[in-house]
């Protein structure tokens, strides 16, 4: 039934997919450029498409009342802020409790222009010893879908390197939110590599 829904949303909307999902069972899959709201309902239906139950974070707000249902429905998993576990620790703890996941976190945490990707989806990666996946969605063709595989080695460059390679040319319906492709750690390492040549 999602997967029916999925594909017909997707035709009815005139978006093609492009790659497949991985074999492997548990990963943490990218979803960028994140630059509106229309994000959401195309990354779950390109999910719903290819067969993926996807997970995503949210506020443990957002799952009170009569919504709760409907957000636990499309994949939401509550985050408890003031849990001594952290963000992180908590979607690790939640692969270790799952021969499946696929856990869906828009990288750059905001649908408005920002300086810099939260890195939490590396820490989780690194912390779940799980693969991250490319996913995008390209305004510019109108096409979505699954890119390369990427194993979390620890040189956080490096890595981030490969991840803006691919995300070089994909367009976020408004281009002009879409920021830097860079960690905040990068960030600081340059800011600081920069104030020891100035001094």
């Amino acid at each position: 039934m999602k997967k029916a829904i999925g594909k017909a949303f997707l035709a009815i909307t005139g978006w093609k997919g492009e790659g497949a999902p991985p074999e492997h069972g548990r990963y943490v899959l990218i979803a960028a450029p994140h630059t509106s709201n229309w994000d959401f309902p195309f990354t779950l239906a390109f999910a719903w498409a290819y067969g993926v139950e996807m997970r995503w974070m949210g506020k443990h707000t957002l799952f009170e009342g009569p919504k709760g249902w409907f957000f636990r429905a499309v994949g939401g998993v509550p985050v408890i802020r003031h849990e001594r576990r952290s963000m992180v620790q908590q979607m690790v703890d939640l692969f270790t409790e799952h021969d499946r996941l696929a856990l869906v976190v828009p990288a750059e945490g905001t649908r408005s222009l920002v300086p810099h990707w939260k890195s939490g989806f590396y820490h989780i990666a690194r912390g779940a010893n799980v693969p991250v996946v490319l996913g995008y969605l390209d305004y510019s063709r109108k096409t979505g879908g699954f890119g390369g595989l990427l194993e979390p080695t620890g040189d956080m460059r490096a890595d981030m390197d490969r991840v803006r390679a691919f995300y070089a040319d994909k367009v976020g319906k408004f281009p002009e939110k879409f920021g830097p492709i860079r960690l905040k750690e990068e960030l600081e390492a340059d800011e600081i590599a920069a104030a020891k040549l100035a001094s």
